[in-house]
């Protein structure tokens, strides 16, 4: 599991830090809102954890704007502001949990494995994705659009699904060699550009709106605007 710490206090930063990994997990850390958000936005992470009171970018504003760009990924907010209006500020902004300081770390990791269980559940319970006329059947592995079969092979199909999942991401090369190919480094082929163009030809070359796009120096994205 990674997570992005993005949090100011040198101490707290690096106290989180040196727990998690502890605990065997991999860890980003970044000390202000402006440059967590890019992180957050251009790398793959499976939990947020994010300070309120933030340099340049506020917490609550970065996760709003993670929210606005489709991002689902779990984010638990720390602050040291823990009346009942500071919490609800912070859930409807789009955090999943919210943990006051000062914490115990055991509390820390118990919320965390919580949201972890909660994402594996809520990716059991998925069997069909749908993005515009785009289908997925995750139980059949069939692809539709426009009502039209669409026959993928297992990669292309698994690369799919994981844009499908995260619609309106921008999802970098890094994210996709994580995900779709499970490296953790970058071999320096062209094994994403080459998926991506067998992939462009099946779900968009015979269709008059296309969806998957490619954001010059970032990475690609499923939607139906440019």
């Amino acid at each position: 599991m990674r997570i992005l710490v993005i949090e100011d206090d040198k101490e707290v930063a690096s106290y989180l830090s040196k727990g998690l990994k502890e605990s065997g997990y991999v860890v980003d850390v970044t000390d202000n809102g402006k440059t967590g958000l890019h992180m957050a936005t251009n790398e793959s992470y499976d939990l947020l954890l994010v300070d309120r009171m933030l340099p340049e970018m506020d917490g609550l504003s970065v996760i709003k704007m993670l929210r606005a760009g489709g991002s689902k990924v779990p984010v638990l907010v720390l602050s040291a502001l823990g009346e009942v209006d500071d919490r609800v500020q912070g859930l409807r902004a789009g955090g999943d949990d919210y943990l006051v300081k000062p914490f115990s770390f055991s509390e820390l990791l118990a919320r965390i494995e919580a949201l972890e269980r909660r994402t594996q559940q809520q990716q059991e319970v998925v069997t069909a994705l749908k993005v515009a006329d785009l289908e997925m059947d995750l139980l059949a592995r069939t692809v539709r659009r426009d009502g039209q079969s669409i026959d993928l092979q297992p990669r292309e199909f698994r690369l799919l699904e994981y844009f499908m999942r995260n619609p309106g991401q921008v999802l970098t090369r890094t994210m996709l060699l994580e995900k779709v190919w499970d490296y953790h480094f970058d071999p320096q082929t062209n094994v994403i550009d080459v998926h991506i163009s067998r992939l462009r030809a099946k779900i968009d070359k015979d269709f008059e709106v296309p969806l998957l796009h490619t954001i010059r120096g970032a990475g690609y994205v499923l939607r139906e605007t440019a």
